[in-house]
């Protein structure tokens, strides 16, 4: 089962993501639940994320530009905090 989910990291996520892609549309989803036991479960509840992102600037870049811009927006989080990020990043109209 998705959640969307308000804790301390998919806060962080929302404000890193708004604040560096400026984007039109912005759902944060934790599925940390799903992965409960498993490796990179670190028992906080927030380790498991999707991000589905509309953005102007995604227009007319590649599926993995867009994945590295994600990325370098959540800079830091990806390497302390974030396990698992799946991406769903599209341009306006897409």
């Amino acid at each position: 089962m998705n959640a969307d989910f308000t804790g301390p990291v998919a806060a962080e996520i929302t404000d890193r993501l708004t604040r560096a892609l400026a984007p039109t549309q912005l759902r944060v989803i934790n599925d940390s639940a799903q992965h409960h036991g498993h490796a990179g479960d670190d028992g906080s509840g927030e380790s498991h994320f999707t991000v589905e992102i509309e953005a102007p600037q995604f227009a007319g870049l590649t599926r993995l530009a867009r994945q590295r811009a994600v990325n370098a927006a959540l800079g830091d989080l990806m390497r302390e905090r974030v396990h698992a990020l799946a991406i769903k990043a599209r341009a306006p109209g897409e």
